[in-house]
């Protein structure tokens, strides 16, 4: 095989560097004629010596030379000697001479530790800046971190809370482990799997799992990584990156936040060339042309799979999705087990009990949670963590910190203690709402004034219309109390109004429960599947519709509000007496609301009305 070398310009410049420096020391070493002190003496006597230019150490000029007939200037110098002594030497007739130093290294030196300098200042900095952004002539590569067999520790059992996508995932484990029982019978591997779910629940962890159990190299890379204001070289990183990955086959390419790559297109773009669009092209083109069969497997997460372009999808490219959804109780059971063997806890510590106050939390909320509970232990200065610092870590994450120090006058104090009883009051009465795990009036996190905390007996994943309208009616308690003891309202239902009127416009628009709209959904907006962040939708009805929307959503609203100030006037001795309990105490725990509530005799509250 024949050798091949490579040019730079650097071998230019270093020849260049050396061929300058020999030149200088030949012309300074050559070109002028050294003589000795007494020979330009006697030079000087006849009359040779044409100009001078004295030193303190050293005379240098020209002399009359005789060449061909005719006279020519030629350069000399010589090293001066002192004055009184040369007439002495002279007189005794003996000759003598000045010692020329030999500068040689000195001058050699004087060009090199500069140099030198200079080009270790430049190594250093392009080091330095190496580790922080590309080189040119590496911008074109992928930026992927590849994690081999040895640096993968997570498996199967390390995440928890979501066993369906654990028994979709290990089809592509034994696929890696072993390939020939999938092509023995002529099947194949999906070539791309999606992984898709609300944030938090475990999507990167599990293609972590599957690459540790399987035992394969691990490339994994986040789509906006793939962008750059360039174009051309997000494409060329998606080549670079399977050719990469085929020569590591078997092995795993792992995609975070496709949606920053893989956004339909033509939406949002402005025309002429776009950077994001070769690249999603050329990560289709990739994808069709790799074979699956050689043990490269192609995994994806995403939070947004509505807004992917649908040439993704299609059989043939991403052929599999998983859902990878929100624990349910068992499931947050089984993630606070694995979470839990990092800290020191109680031995009565109630798992279960733990599960059901975390209802909505997924995987990262509840590793926060428990780090959070081990960090109260330690401030507390406890060896273990108990239920009371898991239940206040639950209210720090849902509520936020609590601001005891912030200064609140009394008059607002004991607004916020009637409207917090209001609440607590009014979903007490009312069947089918959650009950009351806590009442505060210690102000929280950055709006809060106080809280009341309701903590669901199981997961719910439908609501009937007689549920939405009595957690209506439980969110306007605060205002109906506020309105019945001061006769006066504040600000301080802001939040609380907000959430009812969208209760209550959902009902209307999207779940068909108004007689008068009828079973039609309305959406103007629609809202992201799994970060229910509203997107741009255009508006589906007449003004007449939305005149007949906004008139029913102001009727169930008051209805709802007049329920709820029946309930509290016919409680009006509970919410004096909860309200003094709260002014005294700051707080009011479940039982002890209980028993205030079971204190008065409670009437059947009054149907539902719409």
């Amino acid at each position: 095989m024949q050798k091949q070398y490579k040019f730079s310009i650097w071998y230019v410049l270093l020849g260049f560097w050396i061929v300058l420096i020999v030149h200088n020391i030949l012309v300074s070493a050559f070109a002028i004629k050294t003589i000795p002190y007494s020979e330009f003496l006697t030079l000087l006597k006849e009359n040779k010596v044409v100009e001078v230019a004295i030193r303190a150490d050293q005379i240098q000029g020209k002399l009359k030379e005789s060449e061909s007939g005719a006279d020519k200037a030629a350069l000399f110098r010589t090293v001066r000697v002192d004055p009184d002594t040369s007439k002495l030497l002279e007189q005794y007739n003996v000759p003598f001479k000045g010692e020329i130093e030999s500068r040689f290294l000195a001058n050699l030196f004087s060009w090199l530790i500069p140099i030198f300098i200079f080009f270790g200042i430049w190594f250093f900095l392009m080091k330095r800046m190496s580790g922080q952004q590309p080189g040119f002539m590496t911008l074109g590569k992928n930026k992927a971190k590849i994690y081999m067999q040895e640096d993968i520790d997570v498996r199967f059992e390390d995440v928890a809370g979501v066993d369906e996508s654990k028994q979709e995932l290990m089809e592509v484990v034994e696929f890696l482990m072993n390939p020939g029982k999938f092509t023995e019978i002529g099947g194949k591997i999906p070539r791309g799997t999606l992984l898709v779910g609300p944030p938090g629940t475990g999507k990167t962890m599990l293609a972590k799992a599957v690459a540790g159990e399987s035992g394969v190299p691990f490339f994994s890379m986040s789509g906006s990584e793939f962008v750059e204001m360039f174009v051309g070289l997000g494409a060329a990183r998606v080549r670079d990156l399977f050719e990469q990955a085929t020569k590591k086959a078997p092995c795993i390419i792992f995609i975070d936040e496709l949606d920053a790559l893989g956004k339909a297109r033509g939406f949002g773009t402005s025309g002429g060339h776009d950077e994001r669009e070769q690249t999603l092209n050329q990560l289709l083109v990739e994808m069709d042309g790799f074979d699956p069969n050689i043990g490269v497997i192609l995994l994806a997460a995403t939070n947004r799979p509505e807004i992917l372009d649908p040439a993704l999808l299609r059989p043939g490219r991403f052929d599999r999705n998983i859902l990878v959804d929100r624990p349910d109780k068992k499931g947050r059971e089984e993630i606070l087990k694995v979470h839990l063997k990092s800290i020191k806890t109680e031995e009565n510590l109630d798992i279960d009990t733990l599960a059901g106050l975390t209802s909505g939390m997924v995987g990262a909320d509840l590793a926060n949670l428990i780090n959070e509970a081990a960090l109260l232990a330690v401030r507390r200065d406890k060896k273990r963590a108990g239920m009371p610092e898991f239940e206040e870590a639950i209210e720090r994450v849902v509520a936020g910190l609590e601001k005891k120090n912030r200064l609140i006058n009394p008059k607002e104090r004991e607004i916020v203690a009637y409207h917090e009883m209001g609440h607590a009051i009014v979903a007490s009465s009312l069947p089918g709402t959650d009950p009351v795990k806590k009442i505060s009036i210690i102000p929280r996190g950055i709006a809060a004034l106080g809280y009341t905390m309701q903590t669901p007996i199981e997961d719910r994943f439908l609501m009937n219309k007689s549920e939405l309208f009595n957690r209506i009616a439980t969110l306007l308690g605060g205002r109906a109390a506020e309105e019945i003891v001061f006769e006066d309202i504040s600000t301080g239902a802001h939040n609380d109004l907000a959430r009812a009127t969208d209760i209550a416009r959902s009902m209307v628009k999207e779940y068909g429960m108004s007689a008068k709209v009828g079973q039609v959904y309305f959406a103007r907006e629609k809202r992201n599947q799994f970060l229910n962040i509203p997107t741009e939708g255009a508006v589906e009805y007449s003004e007449a519709t939305a005149e007949l929307i906004d008139s029913e959503v102001r009727e169930i609203i008051s209805n709802q509000y007049k329920r709820t100030m029946e309930i509290l006037l016919e409680k009006r001795d509970i919410l004096e007496d909860g309200a003094k309990i709260l002014l005294e105490k700051e707080k009011i725990e479940g039982d002890e609301f209980n028993a205030l509530m079971n204190t008065s005799s409670t009437e059947t509250p009054k149907p539902t009305q719409e």
